[in-house]
């Protein structure tokens, strides 16, 4: 990909978008008046992956910030904090579930479900889901992880009021099941890699009943605006040729990143990578009805569970307002 032919034709689809619209004070400087703040959960994977791959060159301003999960991206986003998140589709169910949302769901990311897990820790007797009945499990509430973990336990003929279910954020969760104070931890990523490093068994895993869509959201301010709209789909489809580039014989080089920002092996980083592409190959994608669909049978479990105290129509906080811009930047 020529960068800074890219750079050049969203810099003038910016100055494009934000004649159209008037645009805020100092926008006729263009792309570069543009600042998207972005979420990250874990590490700051997109941000490492867009330097690695050489397409950080961007004609507006990315702030990445850091959050433990979806869930408090979403957070920042509704008290305006924040302009894009990402996240499994859970946290949208949730932060939507007053019905009073302030953003739209406008990209999906099709992605590994490994590291989804229910483990035990070193030297417990636990080896199986249904061992679970009375013990105290660790969560991350309103995740995948409370999600995976509800699923789970009926697949193993249990309910959730069979378990003394601790909703925690991931480190907390660390601290607590080495500690003793719970039996088992739902989690994923970065958590679950560490929880292994120290001995952790897995009892149960998300892997076949997460869908691997993970969702792209953006405020209603964002949507709204024709500049940041085109930054947006801009960016989206940098990170999915991002993931391209390093599938097209960078793994290794890539690997050494991931290694050095979640503290582990070169080796170990790498396999993991190359087993989650080979399960999910990494890819953005515009919004459709069946990945809608696929939220909205997610929404219905938790109102089955209870978490949810009414009915959800998930459709109402979708958009397909960015598929043009993105399919165009796809494909360019």
């Amino acid at each position: 990909m020529r960068r800074g032919g890219h750079a050049l034709a969203l810099a003038g689809l910016l100055v494009v978008a934000l004649s159209a619209c008037g645009g805020p004070a100092g926008a006729e400087d263009g792309g570069d008046s543009v600042t998207l703040r972005v979420g990250a959960t874990g590490w700051k994977r997109e941000e490492a992956l867009l330097e690695f791959a050489h397409l950080d060159d961007t004609p507006y301003q990315v702030r990445w910030s850091l959050f433990q999960g979806g869930d408090k991206q979403l957070e920042a986003v509704r008290a305006g904090a924040l302009d894009v998140a990402s996240s499994s589709e859970i946290p949208p169910v949730f932060a939507a579930a007053d019905g009073k949302p302030n953003f739209k769901v406008v990209a999906v990311q099709r992605g590994t479900t490994l590291n989804q897990e229910v483990i035990a820790p070193k030297g417990s007797d636990l080896t199986s889901i249904a061992q679970l009945k009375g013990k105290k499990v660790g969560y991350v509430k309103n995740t995948t992880a409370h999600y995976f973990l509800y699923e789970l336990l009926q697949q193993a003929g249990l309910g959730w009021d069979d378990i003394t279910a601790a909703p925690l954020e991931p480190d907390k969760a660390l601290a607590a099941l080495n500690g003793g104070s719970i039996d088992a931890f739902a989690g994923y990523g970065n958590a679950i890699i560490t929880a292994h490093q120290q001995g952790a068994r897995t009892l149960g895993s998300g892997k076949d009943i997460l869908s691997g869509n993970f969702l792209w959201s953006a405020s209603d301010d964002t949507l709204g605006s024709a500049a940041e709209r085109a930054a947006l789909a801009d960016l989206l489809a940098r990170i999915d040729k991002a993931y391209a580039y390093v599938r097209d014989g960078h793994e290794k080089e890539y690997a050494k990143v991931v290694a050095a920002a979640t503290h582990q092996p070169v080796d170990e980083a790498l396999e993991e990578f190359e087993e989650g592409e080979a399960q999910r190959k990494t890819e953005v994608r515009v919004v459709t009805a069946q990945a809608t669909a696929s939220q909205q049978e997610v929404a219905d479990a938790f109102r089955g569970l209870g978490a949810l105290k009414q009915p959800l129509t998930v459709s109402a906080f979708w958009s397909d307002r960015l598929n043009s811009p993105l399919r165009k930047a796809l494909s360019s």
